[in-house]
């Protein structure tokens, strides 16, 4: 039997990592251990241990990574220490973490020292801002690499990875977008207390290379979308150094009858209220990953998701107030075509079990090599 555990630090990487849990949770060949930490334990951020606790996984340990200075140098050394010690408990065959965040980094650092196989889920993508330093940090840190597409496996074997540890599997959320366990929209709507026929989705994050400017950044937002008309969903940021600029421009927003505010949506409830907006608003991933596959209009904001593989229907504007009130103004006449095939076709969960059961992957050398393009 295999020991593997997934480390979670945000609500969005756990979207992105569930169904690939769930299914390992299956197979008695596998003993699957999830280690919880990051925003899921902040109260502030909708404490969404709850979500995964949700999903009766069979080993789940928490542990709470922030210190009270909440910079992500001291963040990553005290998820190390955490993740350390739990390893040492559990004796894992691999660890495997997703994308770009400290926590990532802290699960790849702890594996590669300590002679644990480290899986990488998108690597090889490029994010933008210190969080793509993070990303091919890790890819670096990590034996084998789950991919989206074709250009990711790319940049890694441009990054000197061996071809035979980068598998193409998809993104692991469109298996959960297109599944049969989304709600209706009457349930999730219920559930919110959200009465809108008709809403947009607000999701803007911190940009941790503009610290300085952020909380200018997120009043201009805020008061852009309090001169325009629509009804607005708004989600917290991720809890990144700048969130509570962004949080605290959001108090302009309490009592205006146009929006709902939420820490945190349960992620199968967030894409069907995404799936069934008018657009969404903002700098986040799902801008660029959930909602053109779902033919939602996006409005792209600023930096955070420059040089990223963004889709040639999205508008994307700078944080000025007129530029963005300019974008609100011709939304409504916006088309996209639907996506199909840039992020996988919902089984990234399958193909990730299809090599998790093969002996080679097991037998990929530990010590980590590098090969010249030339090769």
């Amino acid at each position: 039997m295999k020991k593997i555990v997934f480390l979670t630090g945000t609500r969005a990487d756990f979207g992105k990592i569930k169904s690939l849990i769930s299914i390992l949770e299956e197979k008695r060949e596998f003993e699957v251990f999830v280690f919880v930490t990051g925003m899921h334990l902040q109260e502030e951020y909708g404490y969404t241990l709850i979500e995964i606790e949700r999903c009766n996984f069979k080993n789940i340990h928490t542990f709470k990574n922030h210190t009270h200075e909440t910079t992500m140098d001291l963040t990553l050394a005290k998820t190390i220490e955490g993740l350390s010690h739990y390893c040492k408990e559990v004796n894992p065959d691999m660890i495997v973490v997703h994308g770009d965040r400290v926590e990532t980094l802290a699960g790849a650092i702890v594996g590669s020292l300590n002679n644990i196989l480290v899986s990488h889920i998108e690597g090889g993508e490029v994010s933008g801002t210190v969080d793509e330093l993070i990303r091919h940090s890790v890819s670096k840190l990590s034996h084998i690499h789950f991919v989206s597409n074709n250009e990711a496996k790319k940049r890694l074997i441009q990054m000197g990875e061996i071809t035979e540890s980068i598998f193409t599997i998809g993104s692991p959320d469109i298996d959960i977008m297109f599944s049969d366990q989304l709600p209706e929209l009457a349930i999730a709507k219920d559930y919110y207390k959200i009465d809108f026929d008709k809403y947009a989705i607000v999701m803007f994050h911190p940009v941790t290379t503009e610290i300085k400017e952020m909380q200018k950044y997120a009043e201009t937002f805020v008061d852009a979308l309090l001169q325009d008309n629509h009804n607005y969903i708004v989600i917290f940021p991720n809890n990144d150094l700048g969130s509570q600029h962004i949080i605290q421009a959001y108090e302009k927003l309490k009592y205006n009858s146009r929006f709902r505010i939420y820490p945190s949506l349960r992620f199968e409830y967030f894409l069907t209220l995404l799936k069934n907006s008018q657009f969404i608003i903002g700098n986040s991933s799902a801008g660029i990953r959930e909602a053109p596959y779902y033919g939602i209009p996006i409005i792209n904001i600023g930096t955070r998701q420059q040089n990223r593989a963004v889709h040639a229907d999205i508008i994307t504007t700078d944080y000025f107030e007129e530029d963005i009130k300019k974008a609100l103004s011709i939304i409504d006449s916006h088309i996209v075509k639907i996506v199909t095939d840039d992020f996988g076709q919902g089984n990234s969960n399958e193909l990730f079990l299809q090599c998790l059961q093969k002996d080679d992957i097991w037998k990929l050398n530990h010590q980590k090599q590098f090969r010249d393009l030339s090769n």
